[in-house]
């Protein structure tokens, strides 16, 4: 069956024609091999979304025993950096607005008094928040951190008046966290980035491989060559899809060297996923080289069709369930959400394909459709 439509004597002298032309075109191979492992590079350390460092000040008019163990607390714990300890509160605004510190710790001339004979100590804290998802991060660590403070301080009370027993908390909170321990948001947006890069990648790339050949004046030596027009499609896409198949290779293994992502479930499994995604990507940016006048229009059309939907509505960034209705129903054609499903079940996981045949199925859907959708495409545009 598969020899009646496909026949490897015509197929191969398009592979192979196109692989000559990679390699004879360093730029185009460089792109394909060096970008994405830039770009995964460049977006995970830029995308992060763990708050460490965070630029503090601290203005201590209490200067006390009590005040400097408090301020401890937060400059030991890694999530704060003491940038500057004021003499006034004056100097809030202008150190706030020139952004040198993003939090302020205020602690009252009184605090140790009033903690020292049991009345309710008061600290004021000033959190910068002009960016809500960094300032809703940094709320909590404070919060974390007074909290512990609290607990630790009714602990030793408890043990200086000798009731040792009563100092155990009632409830012991033994808490597990469940696939990423370390609450690393690196490695939950790295699976993500990888489906991201590697579709604007292969889309963009792919949608310069009718419409260059129509550009330099081949195609009509094709169109004429025994070979069919399915082979033709094919023999142009799969040299594409074999390097950036190599790409998810590299990297998956950048990201275990740099961030220490690792993948947890089956290799295999996700190479296989990561076949059918790109194959659906090259069908997909065959379908705009086709429909494109100029290799211009072509890149142009890939960034806006790929990058942008695969970036906002995949679920990469934004939950998919707090977008809009018909954001949601939008979102049900990007191939991207399905993959970053499938890439964060494997990674973070390691689950097998029983827990996201779903997603699998509906990727595996696109990719048919796209194929199909680039071949009558690319029919009607050779006839």
């Amino acid at each position: 069956m598969i020899g009646q439509v496909f026949s490897l004597k015509r197929l191969m002298p398009i592979v192979k024609k196109e692989f000559t032309h990679l390699f004879r075109d360093p730029l185009t191979l460089a792109m394909m091999v060096a970008l994405p492992v830039l770009m995964l590079i460049l977006y995970g350390y830029a995308a992060s979304f763990d708050v460490r460092n965070v630029p503090l000040g601290i203005y201590d008019q209490s200067k006390t025993q009590e005040s400097r163990a408090f301020i401890e607390r937060f400059t030991s714990s890694g999530y704060f950096q003491l940038i500057e300890e004021f003499k006034s509160t004056e100097q809030f605004q202008d150190r706030m607005d020139a952004g040198k510190v993003r939090v302020i710790i205020n602690i009252p001339t009184d605090y140790a008094r009033n903690l020292i004979s049991g009345k309710q100590a008061q600290v004021q804290v000033l959190v910068d928040g002009s960016d809500p998802t960094w300032a809703s991060s940094a709320i909590g660590y404070v919060s974390g951190i007074f909290q512990q403070y609290f607990q630790d301080r009714v602990k030793a009370a408890f043990v200086k008046a000798g009731l040792a027993r009563a100092a155990r908390d009632p409830i012991e909170l033994v808490q597990r966290i469940w696939y990423n321990p370390d609450l690393k948001g690196v490695n939950f947006y790295i699976p993500g980035l990888i489906a991201v890069i590697m579709m604007q990648i292969s889309a963009t790339l792919t949608s310069l491989a009718i419409v260059s050949e129509k550009e330099q004046g081949t195609m009509e030596g094709l169109v004429v060559s025994p070979v069919r027009k399915n082979e033709l499609m094919l023999g142009k896409v799969l040299p594409y899809v074999i390097v950036a198949f190599l790409d998810v290779i590299i990297v998956t293994i950048v990201g275990y060297l740099l961030f220490g992502v690792v993948v947890k479930g089956n290799y295999l499994l996700l190479l296989f996923s990561a076949f059918v995604y790109l194959l659906g990507a090259m069908g997909f940016g065959i379908l705009l080289s086709t429909s494109a006048k100029s290799s211009q229009e072509a890149m142009q059309m890939a960034t806006l069709t790929t990058m942008l939907p695969s970036i906002l509505l995949s679920g990469f960034i934004f939950p998919i369930g707090n977008m809009p209705w018909a954001l949601q129903a939008l979102s049900l054609i990007i191939p991207a959400r399905y993959f970053i499903e499938i890439l964060r079940a494997i990674y973070l996981q390691g689950v097998g394909l029983i827990c996201f045949w779903q997603p699998f199925l509906m990727m595996s859907a696109l990719t048919v459709l796209n194929l199909y959708a680039s071949t009558k495409s690319f029919r009607k545009r050779l006839d």
